[in-house]
């Protein structure tokens, strides 16, 4: 993947003015489900238990978005916004889609936007952002790695660069560069609650054809997540609270083409970003967003393996789901 030559940031905004600021860049629960079917637990509080779903550790943070151009990241930030957050940063590398998200956020509430124009694959560029922001705001207090990419092809149809190494840069090794720097003043600040949510996919609890360096790097997405939040919990920094969320195909158009398997609907971009952000809210270990999810995972736990290859391939359709694969277009 091509890397930007430097970082492009547009001047902070506020309800529709541009305002002085760094140049850096409503809660729902899905109506009618049960807990079985959220696949959540119980649900959060200081102590690091999981209760009812509150903003409160959004209002009046610093919130940080990447991907937040498009799709479910900028549902995020309309939700962040809404929610009251006192600041909120977009991190796109689409620098157009950016600038015409931030006009749309800015009539939303009173948060101060700060739109940045990044190549997440660059660490150096991504490293010194993260160090912009803890120089501007001392900490960050949510934190939602939800930049990915994805290239449906047959393994040996992967170009080493453009494919491998820009799929597990991007949606792999970003995230764990920028949590890595931002998460020691999480855990310095133990004023307030601090959050982070790590999109998943389904992709990283099933092997699927088409899909293989892309599952790679949402198998290791979800590994790492799980472990963060166990070592933060068995260390006693229970003010941080780590949500992995993991949904099947969602419509944005990165998955255009594909087939949800049998059982398991196309997500919508609402359902599924309603569903993470509940789940952070609540403090939620994993989400898996439909109930098939975590159904497809358990009978690939339990089943021999070329009996799930039977369960998932002829029965379910799992491992034909991305053969009319097309992705979003000119991407």
């Amino acid at each position: 993947m091509p890397s930007l030559p430097c970082f492009l940031s547009f001047p902070a905004r506020r309800r529709g003015a541009a305002t002085a600021g760094p140049g850096a860049s409503g809660a729902g629960s899905l109506a009618g489900e049960t807990a079985a079917q959220r696949g959540d637990s119980q649900g959060g509080t200081q102590g690091g238990t999981q209760g009812e779903a509150s903003a409160e550790a959004v209002r009046d943070a610093v919130v940080l978005i990447t991907g937040a151009a498009r799709g479910m990241g900028l549902l995020y930030a309309r939700k962040a916004v809404a929610a009251g957050a006192a600041h909120v940063l977009l991190w796109d590398v689409d620098a157009a889609a950016l600038e015409e998200a931030a006009r749309e956020l800015e009539p939303r509430g009173s948060a101060e936007l700060h739109p940045l124009a990044l190549d997440l694959a660059d660490r150096e560029a991504l490293l010194a952002a993260a160090a912009d922001a803890l120089a501007t705001f001392g900490t960050v207090n949510v934190l939602i790695n939800n930049a990915g990419i994805v290239r449906g092809k047959r393994f040996w149809e992967h170009d080493p660069a453009a494919d491998i190494e820009a799929t597990l840069r991007v949606n792999t090794l970003a995230p764990m560069w920028l949590t890595r720097a931002l998460l020691p003043a999480m855990l310095a600040d133990r004023s307030r609650e601090a959050r982070i949510l790590n999109i998943a996919s389904a992709a990283g609890t099933l092997a699927n054809p088409n899909m293989s360096v892309y599952a790679s790097s949402k198998w290791a997405m979800l590994g790492w997540s799980e472990s963060l939040r166990l070592e933060l919990e068995k260390d006693g920094h229970r003010h941080v609270a780590v949500t992995t969320f993991c949904p099947s195909y969602v419509s944005t158009g990165m998955f255009e083409g594909a087939r949800g398997p049998f059982l398991t609907p196309i997500l919508t971009p609402e359902t599924a970003a309603s569903a993470a952000w509940d789940g952070m809210l609540r403090r939620t270990p994993v989400v898996m967003r439909p109930w098939t999810v975590k159904l497809g995972a358990a009978l690939r736990a339990a089943l021999p393996t070329r009996a799930w290859d039977v369960v998932g391939g002829k029965v379910f359709h799992v491992y034909s789901s991305m053969d009319k694969f097309t992705g979003r277009a000119g991407k």
